[in-house]
Parts: structure tokens; sequence; C-alpha cells
């Protein structure tokens, strides 16, 4: 039985960020201002300018976007956690998994944003040197989804199991089309390209995640002070090792969301906590857990208002 007063952080991933993200809380919060030149120490140059001002083109380049929404959902998750609010697990959407790993005391926040500076850089990379594109389906059960993935010639994979009947699929571009087809022939409501720089969580990535794997090996990882709940297989962590194997995985596997959330409503949560900039997870949250509370601090204003 999920409890109310029980809740998670949930961190989202990249694709909601905006020019001028960070700089009302920079302006009410010297907390805030301080994590912000952190980052820009850490990283050795302004990130901070291109948040602020943009333009659109930089801050969507992905060795800028991803330390960005890390960020500015860190710096969220200080003004919430500063007025006493806990959870008793953490979860983020696959960048955000990132975040949540900065939350629970597995990383330290600049352990992370040099990881997931990289981590941009790496997917960048691999968007021009393995062209790839994704697709959004609605309307289609998984395991018909997974099946026509399997039998369509070339490289098609699920890359988001984001909430029941919505999925995201990845791949080479012509897979990946013919693939929507054949969905769409298979009862999909809808298949859409994204307009996205690369196959993401998809086998394309692979070169890139190699690098990416041997920079997370050389780091330490801690034991979480909280449960995380991974994106590779939607299931509970308490172990340092098994986090990190499961987060080397990341980059070419499923984001398994719907089953994270399955997972944390049987931990007993019943209030789940978007940190970061939008609120898509909370609308997936509602559509995977009909009863569950969703509160989203995308703002200062929303750190301060939040209720525990």
């Amino acid at each position: 039985m999920a409890d109310t007063s029980r809740a998670a952080f949930v961190f989202p991933g990249q694709g909601a960020q905006f020019v001028g993200m960070g700089a009302e809380l920079a302006e009410h919060s010297a907390a805030a201002r301080d994590l912000f030149s952190q980052t820009n120490e850490i990283l050795g140059r302004d990130l901070l300018k291109v948040m602020r001002e943009g333009p659109e083109e930089d801050l969507k380049r992905t060795e800028n976007t991803q330390p960005a929404v890390v960020a500015f959902s860190t710096a969220l998750l200080n003004e919430v956690t500063a007025r006493g609010i806990k959870a008793s697990v953490v979860a983020g959407h696959s960048l955000g998994e990132y975040t949540a790993l900065v939350a629970s005391g597995v990383l330290t926040f600049a352990e992370v944003m040099k990881l997931v500076e990289l981590r941009g850089k790496l997917m960048g990379r691999a968007g021009d040197q393995a062209p790839g594109g994704m697709a959004a389906v609605m309307g289609l059960a998984d395991d018909k989804l997974a099946e026509i993935c399997e039998q369509t010639p070339g490289i098609v994979v699920v890359a988001n199991y984001n909430s029941p009947g919505q999925t995201v699929v990845s791949g080479e571009n012509a897979a990946v089309a013919a693939a929507c087809e054949s969905f769409k022939a298979a009862g999909a409501k809808r298949a859409l390209m994204l307009p996205v720089a690369g196959a993401f969580h998809s086998p394309l990535m692979a070169q890139a995640n190699e690098e990416l794997m041997a920079a997370i090996d050389a780091l330490e990882f801690r034991e979480p002070a909280v449960a995380v709940v991974t994106n590779v297989d939607g299931a509970a962590h308490q172990n340092s090792g098994e986090i990190r194997s499961l987060l080397k995985r990341q980059m070419v596997s499923g984001v398994h969301w719907t089953k994270s959330v399955e997972t944390m409503r049987q931990l007993g949560v019943g209030h789940y906590i978007e940190i970061g900039p939008g609120k898509v997870l909370a609308g997936l949250i509602k559509r995977i857990d009909k009863e569950a509370q969703t509160s989203g601090v995308a703002s200062w204003e929303e750190s301060q208002a939040l209720n525990a």
C-alpha cells in the first residue's frame, strides 16, 4: 500500500532545458549561486552563461545540455533538502539517474559534473559517427513492440519504456523508419520520429560507452544513503558495486521507467517529487500509478512552496 508520507525524489533527463534556466534560482539563493560558480570551476568554462543567455543552439549541444540539467536539478534539490524534506528512494530518467547518484551520496557533485560533460561529448560524437534516430510510439503493447523491433532488418531497439502505451525506440534511421510503419500496421495510434541528435540507449552508442565505462571505473562509488532505482533493470539498489555496473550499461540499454515507478510503489512510495526542468516525469508517473501524488520543483518558487 502506497503511503503519501513516503517520498521519492525523481530527476528528469535532457529535453526540458531552456534558455534562462538557473537565473531565477541564482537571484534568490546564495547556495545556488555558489553551486553554479562551482560548476564553472569544475568544468573550466562559463556554463552558467550558456544556461542563462544561450543561444539555444549552444544549450542544445549535448556536452552543454547534460551538465546544465544536472547542475540546475542539483541546485533545486539543495533548496528542497535545506527545508528538511527527505526521500526514502531516488531515481532519474536517463541523464537524471546521474542527479539521483548525487542525491543519494553515491558520487559527489563534482564527480558527476565531469562525468556528464564527458557523457554529453561522447553521445554527441556518436551521433555524428554512427547516425541514427529515435521514434515515439503510442498505443502499442510493449511485447508486440519488442517483437517488431526484433523482426525489423537493421538495428532498432526499445530505448524508453516511459509508461504503458508510451514507448521510444532507437537505432539506425532506416530501421527505425521501417519499424514505425510496422508499428502503425500493428495498431499503434502514433509512431513519430523525434528531433534528437543520435540513437541514444541503443547499440549505436557502444563505442561511446566504452570510453564512459573507463571514466566510471576510475571513480569511487560510495554506499547510497537511500535506495537508488536504476534505469537498466527498474530495481532498487543499495550496493555501490551494483549501481556502478548498472550505470556502465545505461547508455546502451533501455530505460525501464514504468518498472522503476512500479518498484517505488512496491516500496511504499506515495509521493513523487520531480526535481529539475519540466514536468514530464509527473505525467508519466500518473499514467503508471493512478493513485500517486506528484509535486514538481522546476523553480526556486516551487522549491519554497513544496510541502513534505
